[in-house]
């Protein structure tokens, strides 16, 4: 008899066993924050056990595209929507339709009509940049309110921006000013703009928080995150730039191949709802929340007042069209030394 009850129990937990918790392996492109509420949040209210992980969206596209014949990761949160619709043409997510649906904004479900159902809008955040009050009063420069504004001589060495390789928000940057200038007067944009920037990181949001600590003048990111950081206490001026900017759309999606698709199913669930969106304040963040019945943050920018151009999530977020951008980046701008 003991031997039985001994073999039961190798195998109870050789196989993981009946009794045990459910899992779920979660890459997250958003803020750390944010990232770590939504898993508390969902584990609390399912019993799941969350494994998860903080990626830029550029380096969760590579890892998806790398595990394509052996998944490891089950749903794709946060971070800009462009790259998932990337991952959706390439084949890497599953199509899934939420019952949420009904209650999201019509930019969310215009976002998953272009993805033919396999990614979701949770969030939108308008691009713009910030600038450390305290650092232009003590060297007496004239407060930047344009986009053009930031290639004057005046700023050499003042500013940061993400590398488009590795940061969804430095490639919405790079689509925004395509769309707004045309490519080529875009990309000598973008020359005459590197002659001022100290640093191209990894992260999105790097050059607004290296703003707040006073390591650079100006970082160029989602204005909401400048937001979160001045509701901080940090020296920040948030602008949105007189020629007009564009946005992201924040989006989740459940990966081709997931091993946990009940789980993953029931994490998008959430994602769309209420109560999974009143995380993102419940951890300082200041997007839009895509359910029309979520509470906007106080310190979410009005997006309806501001001069947003007509970003086209279509064709910026096809594979060609970013391959092709972002190979000339790194042939005319290199941004070599991305950290």
């Amino acid at each position: 008899m003991k031997k039985l009850l001994l073999t039961a129990a190798i195998f109870f937990v050789a196989t993981g066993g009946a009794l045990s918790a459910e899992r779920l392996s979660v890459l997250c492109g958003a803020d750390e924050r944010w990232c770590a509420e939504m898993k508390t949040s969902f584990e609390q209210k399912t019993g799941t056990r969350v494994s998860m992980v903080r990626k830029s969206t550029g380096e969760i596209l590579a890892q998806l595209r790398a595990e394509k014949d052996n998944p490891k990761v089950d749903v794709w949160w946060g971070g800009t929507g462009d790259l998932q619709l990337q991952a959706a043409s390439e084949g890497l997510l599953e199509k899934y339709v939420s019952p949420n649906k009904a209650d999201l904004l019509g930019w969310a479900n215009n976002f998953e009509e272009i993805s033919k159902g396999q990614a979701s809008g949770i969030y939108a955040g308008a691009l713009g940049f910030a600038y450390n009050a305290d650092i232009l009063r003590k060297k007496g420069l004239p407060a930047p309110t344009c986009w053009k504004d930031l290639t004057n001589g005046t700023y050499r060495g003042e500013i940061q921006i993400a590398n488009p390789a590795s940061s969804g928000t430095a490639y919405t940057a790079l689509a925004t000013l395509v769309q707004l200038f045309g490519e080529d007067e875009s990309f000598k944009y973008f020359k005459a703009l590197d002659a001022n920037v100290n640093s191209y990181t990894k992260s999105g949001s790097a050059p607004v928080k290296a703003a707040a600590r006073g390591e650079t003048l100006i970082g160029i990111a989602f204005m909401h995150d400048a937001v979160t950081l001045k509701q901080a206490g940090f020296p920040l001026e948030v602008v949105a730039p007189c020629e007009g900017t564009g946005y992201e759309i924040g989006a989740v999606s459940i990966v081709k191949g997931a091993r946990n698709i009940e789980s993953a199913k029931a994490f998008v669930d959430y994602a769309l709802s209420p109560e999974g969106q009143a995380t993102g304040k419940a951890a300082g963040q200041n997007q839009v929340p895509s359910n029309a019945k979520s509470e906007v943050p106080d310190g979410a920018p009005d997006i309806t007042s501001l001069k947003l151009i007509d970003y086209d999530f279509a064709i910026y977020g096809a594979s060609e069209t970013r391959d092709r951008l972002l190979a000339r980046f790194a042939t005319e701008i290199k941004a070599a030394d991305a950290q």
